[in-house]
């Protein structure tokens, strides 16, 4: 695909955003009476009613705050109030970590917090302060307790922070999040910390999770943060490795480290290479260190991710031709993102695409907000896009 085709393909996405998605996920994914939002819409438009992950209620006010930004017409910042309220009264702990889920009847599940759920919790905070929504609040302070709850608590001898689904096995993942979100905090606070936290994961990414001379990033870990035994410590997730290469290409500009951006460009190569099924136009979900294929189901977020990752890359290559690819591959993942946005309830989507190219069949996950919109963010942003 040309990258000629990029303009037309982010204004159908942007179009599908405003007209479509953000005034679906809130007139039916917010719970108007009881506070937050639903888990799920169905692919008949009812909401899903259920346990409430504490991710889905971050990842739903940073999108409507990245709604804001992008110029929505619609309540976004009633939106993000509505979130935020929900939010912090009934997720926040006393010891200022947040739970990871309520309960049906609205309790919390009593699990120790995982990382995870922490650093969206950072990622939220800091989108919504920069926002004009958060004009009466102060965030930062709670986005401080969160941190230094971590580093008292939570600090793994080796770098990084413990606290996973599965404490048996380490984990890149959240912290993948956490430097995400320490990077939305520097934009809007002068406090050194996060840069601190920023370089620290930065580095850890890239001297203990990338592996075989930076080709790619494994997911699963032990404590000394050498790969795990057996089948997970092979793991090789393609939206992963877009994501990282975006993120440290972020970081790598901004630090002057030429280093993290040449891995930057390894890791989206190794993504770009052997990640995308030729036959389906799409980015698989797993593959192994061997870089065979795993598991062939295309999650809709590994889309999301290789788009922006593209377009990062884009909107930093000052060699034409080089620059030129990138915008090609974005396309091509534009166009598989809008497969996914194709739902009998416009503003839904599908989730998992399976080898055999047929859709598995469930409700439209709140969750995967967060990736379109981010993506869509940088897309709207790039020139000439």
């Amino acid at each position: 695909m040309s990258d000629a085709d990029l303009p037309r393909l982010r204004d159908r996405l942007l179009q599908w955003l405003h007209a479509d998605a953000l005034p679906t996920w809130w007139d039916v994914g917010a719970d108007q009476s009881a506070g937050g939002f639903h888990e799920a819409i169905d692919l008949s438009g009812r909401p899903v009613l259920g346990e409430r992950r504490a991710r889905v209620q971050a990842r739903q006010i940073f999108s409507y705050a990245v709604g804001g930004a992008l110029g929505w017409s619609g309540p976004w910042q009633r939106a993000v109030g509505h979130g935020l309220d929900y939010y912090l009264d009934r997720y926040r702990r006393a010891d200022g970590l947040f739970w990871n889920a309520l309960a049906s009847d609205g309790r919390p599940v009593e699990k120790a917090p995982h990382l995870y759920e922490q650093a969206f919790a950072l990622l939220a905070l800091a989108t919504v302060a920069s926002s004009s929504a958060a004009t009466d609040r102060s965030l930062e302070p709670i986005a401080v307790a969160i941190v230094e709850r971590l580093l008292a608590e939570r600090r793994c001898p080796h770098g990084g922070f413990t606290g996973f689904a599965d404490d048996a096995l380490y984990q890149s993942d959240p912290h993948m999040h956490l430097l995400e979100a320490a990077l939305a905090w520097e934009q809007v606070s002068a406090d050194a910390r996060w840069g601190t936290l920023a370089d620290e994961v930065a580095e850890l990414g890239l001297r203990r999770f990338v592996v075989a001379d930076g080709r790619y990033l494994l997911e699963y870990f032990n404590a000394d943060w050498s790969p795990a035994a057996g089948l997970a410590g092979r793991l090789v997730w393609p939206g992963h490795q877009f994501e990282w290469a975006g993120l440290l290409e972020r970081w790598g500009r901004a630090r002057g480290r030429d280093d993290a951006r040449r891995m930057a460009r390894r890791l989206y190569r190794t993504g770009a290479d052997h990640g995308i099924d030729p036959v389906r136009g799409v980015a698989v979900f797993e593959l192994l260190d061997d870089m065979s294929v795993h598991d062939p189901k295309a999650r809709l977020w590994s889309q999301t991710e290789w788009l922006k990752a593209a377009l990062i890359l884009a909107n930093a290559e000052e060699d034409a031709a080089l620059r030129r690819g990138y915008r090609s591959d974005a396309a091509a993942a534009a166009r598989a993102l809008l497969h996914y946005l194709e739902t009998p309830v416009p503003g839904l989507w599908r989730d998992k695409l399976a080898g055999d190219g047929t859709w598995i069949e469930e409700a439209a996950p709140g969750s995967s907000f967060y990736h379109i919109i981010d993506a869509l963010r940088v897309l709207a942003a790039s020139p000439d896009a």
